[in-house]
């Protein structure tokens, strides 16, 4: 008698297992599902494939690891975020694929390029800094009123342009004082200059 509340039988392989090997269904007499956790899980396989849909094959996992849907690799929870909001208490993806993720994401929301484009727009460069043409090329340039991407700088380059204000005449006004002619402005009147031409 015994045997039989551990054991029960499945509907569709018909073998007898243990209840643990059974998900629970609480409108069943039981509160079983029909068919064993492994007879379900191939006939939802099979349904989706009649539809034409894809299903993605469980892989064995050890305890305090998880696999990464987008490399496809089993790693240590050391290697994911947290997140309190997912079931397992872990990010979907590792952080080498969430970052990854995330430049993608960022380029093409902030300047519209995907990385086949950016990587385009570097090699177009020489994959140097389009001002210095020394440093290597690693940070978008943009306008900042159109919106319009110029090219790709290092970074010293584009924090001066950003202290520039992008605006050529301070540039120009910078370029010929590097060059050793200083502007010096005329006072007009209390608090207007005038520069000269």
């Amino acid at each position: 008698m015994s045997e039989e509340r551990t054991l029960r039988r499945c509907s569709r392989c018909k073998r007898h297992l243990l209840r643990a090997a059974f998900a629970s269904n609480k409108s069943m007499p039981d509160g079983l599902q029909a068919y064993c956790k492994e007879c379900s899980a191939e006939y939802h396989r099979q349904r989706q494939e009649a539809k034409g849909k894809k299903v993605r094959v469980r892989i064995a996992v050890p305890q305090d690891h998880k696999r990464c849907p987008q490399c496809g690799e089993v790693k240590p929870h050391a290697q994911w975020e947290r997140n309190k909001s997912s079931s397992d208490g872990w990010a979907s993806y590792c952080r080498e694929c969430r970052a990854e993720r995330n430049r993608i994401s960022y380029f093409k929301r902030k300047y519209g390029l995907t990385p086949a484009e950016l990587d385009e727009l570097i090699a177009g460069q020489r994959g140097v800094c389009c001002i210095c043409l020394a440093a290597p090329a690693e940070h978008v340039d943009h306008c900042h009123e159109t919106g319009r991407v110029r090219g790709v700088l290092c970074f010293s380059c584009n924090a001066a342009l950003g202290q520039f204000k992008d605006r050529p005449d301070i540039i120009r006004r910078a370029a010929t004082y590097v060059e050793g002619n200083a502007w010096k402005p005329t006072l007009v009147a209390p608090g207007v200059y005038r520069l000269p031409s």
